[in-house]
C-alpha cells in the first residue's frame, strides 16, 4: 500500500482521537432552572407580597361564595318561601354567581400577570447568574435537568445558582411599620 492511500485513513483516525480528547476535556454541569428560580428569596418574597396584595379581594370572593351557598341552602330547606320570595332569592343567587365568576376571573388574571412579570425578570437575572457561575467554575456547557436523561448529582448546580442569585440580588429587609398613635 502506498502512503497516499494510507493518508486519508490516518487523517480520519487522528480526527477521531482528537474528538475523543476534546470531549474528555469538556466540563458539563446541569441545573434545574425552574427550581433555582422558585427557591430564590426574591420569588418567595414576591409570592408573599402577591398573596398579601390579593388577600382582600380573595376574602371578598370567599364571602360572596358563602352568600351563594347560603342562598342555595335557603332555597332547598325553607319550605315556607312564597313564589315571589323564591324568585327573588334565585335572581339574587344568579346575580351573585355572575359577580363571583367575574371576580374570580379578574383575581386569577391579576395573579397570573404578577407571577409572569416577576418570573420573567427573575429568570433573566438567573440566566446571567448561571453564566457567571459556569465561567467561574470552568464549565463549557450547562444543561437544564429537564432535557438531561441522566446526570450525576455532583454535576447539579441548582443550589449553588440559587445561593449565588440571592447573594447577587439580596432582598432588602421590609421596613417596620410605624407605631400606631
Amino acid at each position: 500500500m502506498s502512503f497516499q492511500m494510507l493518508r486519508p485513513l490516518l487523517v480520519c483516525s487522528a480526527l477521531c482521537v482528537a474528538s475523543h480528547v476534546a470531549m474528555a476535556q469538556t466540563k458539563v454541569a446541569v441545573i434545574s432552572l425552574q427550581k433555582a428560580v422558585y427557591e430564590t428569596a426574591e420569588i418567595k418574597k414576591a409570592d408573599a407580597d402577591m398573596t398579601a396584595t390579593l388577600k382582600p379581594r380573595q376574602a371578598e370572593l370567599d364571602k360572596l361564595q358563602q352568600d351563594i351557598a347560603a342562598i342555595a341552602q335557603k332555597l332547598q330547606t325553607d319550605t315556607k318561601l312564597t313564589p315571589q320570595a323564591e324568585f327573588e332569592l334565585q335572581t339574587e343567587g344568579k346575580r351573585k354567581q355572575v359577580e363571583a365568576q367575574r371576580m374570580d376571573e379578574d383575581l386569577r388574571a391579576d395573579a397570573e400577570r404578577i407571577r409572569t412579570e416577576v418570573l420573567s425578570k427573575t429568570s433573566e437575572k438567573m440566566q446571567a447568574v448561571v453564566k457567571k457561575l459556569a465561567e467561574e467554575k470552568g464549565f463549557d456547557l450547562v444543561v437544564d435537568t429537564q432535557i438531561a436523561l441522566y446526570f450525576k448529582p455532583v454535576m447539579d448546580l441548582t443550589a449553588e445558582a440559587t445561593a449565588a442569585y440571592d447573594k447577587a440580588y439580596p432582598m432588602a429587609a421590609t421596613p417596620a411599620a410605624p407605631p400606631k398613635k
